[in-house]
């Protein structure tokens, strides 16, 4: 990851480095128990998931191992951090089958079903969300509102919540304005009004590779020709190989996430979402960016945007907080830079307003504070789960196994054995309850056939643990 403040980020390396440093010089010899989170926390005085993390690098090295309801101790275990997965290379051949029937199995399966186990998912279960104090800005807001919320809202959106919008924006250093965000029902229902303004069927456009299977979907529905670039699982899309695509071949726009992507979780590094936007602009080339999960990172600050460096409107930032406060809200957002006109009218045509009431509700809880303390909760709390997922993932799962190192978001990705086919790994989980989202999902090309994602934004219990142990054995299973 990149885009942290060094001082602070990097504590977890030196925490880590300390300890090293002890077992190096022999004060701590193998078999000796390691100071306890507890008291790594209290003396440097940091977060539980900061000491964690630091223990988990001394694991990746093996240097200490932790031992069941005993803490943590010297070794010289050979047990180590899982790889990464290489960067994609996008295949040459269409996948075979629809993308749109894999996901309606998947996702048909668990709906309302409190049975399943989904780590299909990729949002933060809802009891880590503050419903309470949600319905508080809601009944406020009905109080509050002309009509008690009844009313039509302005095609535009909710006045009180684009200028909140704008306000949280800070943290990435663009240069907004209240009066060019327009309000969504979701970040997908932006990028849907996005595409259609600025695209006809038959257009060609660019996406990284792997991508989230509702943004490839809207583009398959408005007949639009999609090209898949590779990906680097943590510094996103290959600008080498985009500059070499936008030379050759006419593209009408590019359509990306550039922070804590899904499924990869890759987050562009600054410089190159400046260079992402110097390239747009000198082919005169639109982008669409879903930046949803960026508030969600597990580093010192908010990463910052492609929209950040755009100085000639060419990117139209999308947002939501659908995945990090209120995803039954609906409330998304587009500053749409210099094509505002083209965005407003599609918005106009295919819904003429979006929910005051809720977009009011939002407005009031982000105006108030209450946005921020949940969100460092939140982070903290699905960073944790991810370590978790980590460990078990290492213990449970095939040798081999390869995971991104996502640093925000909610969801992991995973590349196994060539031998497993994870549409058949799916087949098998969800006949034990266990709904995963296999890697097919999120491509138009025959690929990733042996990848899967899974959502860490679940509560972490035994229920979560035990699941992630059962997948495993069937992942080892399907190589027998």
């Amino acid at each position: 990851m990149k885009n942290k403040a060094p001082d602070k980020y990097f504590l977890y390396e030196r925490i880590a480095k300390n300890i090293e440093q002890q077992i190096l010089k022999g004060i701590l010899k193998i078999g000796d128990r390691v100071p306890s989170l507890r008291i790594v926390c209290r003396e440097y005085g940091v977060s539980q998931s900061t000491a964690l993390q630091a223990y988990y690098l001394l694991e990746s090295q093996s240097l200490i191992e932790a031992r069941p309801q005993s803490g943590y101790f010297v070794c010289n275990s050979p047990k180590k951090m899982l790889d990464i997965p290489p960067a994609s290379k996008p295949s040459d051949y269409l996948f075979e089958g629809t993308i749109d029937s894999l996901v309606s199995r998947v996702y048909d399966n668990i709906g309302l079903n409190e049975k399943y186990i989904p780590l299909s998912l990729g949002v933060p279960a809802m009891e880590l969300l503050p419903t309470a104090k949600l319905n508080k800005c809601l009944v406020q807001a009905t109080r509050q509102m002309e009509g008690c919320g009844v009313s039509l809202e302005h095609p535009q959106g909710n006045e009180k919540l684009r200028k909140q919008i704008v306000r949280w924006a800070f943290a990435m250093e663009a240069n907004l304005s209240q009066d060019n965000i327009i309000t969504t029902s979701g970040c997908l229902n932006a990028i849907s009004y996005c595409l259609m303004a600025l695209t006809e069927p038959g257009d060609t456009i660019v996406l990284e590779s792997p991508i989230s299977f509702g943004m490839i979907q809207v583009a398959q529905s408005l007949k639009l020709n999609i090209i898949e670039l590779p990906c680097h699982t943590e510094t996103g899309i290959d600008l080498t190989m985009l500059e070499e695509t936008l030379r050759g071949t006419s593209v009408k726009l590019i359509l990306l996430i550039s922070n804590f992507s899904n499924p990869v979780g890759s987050c562009m590094p600054d410089e190159n979402k400046k260079l992402l936007v110097e390239l747009i602009e000198k082919y005169h080339i639109p982008l669409i960016e879903n930046d949803i999960n960026a508030d969600v990172y597990f580093g010192s600050q908010r990463p910052k945007s492609c929209k950040t460096f755009d100085k000639n409107g060419l990117v139209l930032w999308c947002g939501s907080v659908s995945k990090s406060l209120a995803p039954g809200y609906r409330v998304g957002w587009v500053e749409p830079g210099r094509f505002k006109e083209q965005v407003l009218k599609k918005k106009l045509y295919h819904g003429i307003s979006t929910t005051g009431i809720t977009e009011e509700a939002i407005a009031i809880f982000l105006e108030n504070g209450r946005y921020e303390a949940h969100l460092r909760k939140l982070r903290n709390q699905v960073h944790l789960n991810y370590l978790h997922y980590v460990r078990a993932i290492n213990e449970f799962f095939p040798e081999g196994t390869k995971a991104s190192r996502p640093g925000g978001g909610f969801v992991l990705w995973l590349e196994l054995d060539k031998r497993i086919d994870t549409v058949e790994l799916y087949e098998r989980a969800i006949n034990r309850r266990i709904s995963i989202a296999p890697g097919k999902m999120f491509t138009l090309r025959n690929q990733f056939g042996n990848c899967l994602r899974l959502n860490f934004g679940l509560n972490w219990d035994e229920q979560t643990s035990g699941a992630l142990r059962i997948l495993g054995q069937l992942a080892k299973d399907l190589l027998l």
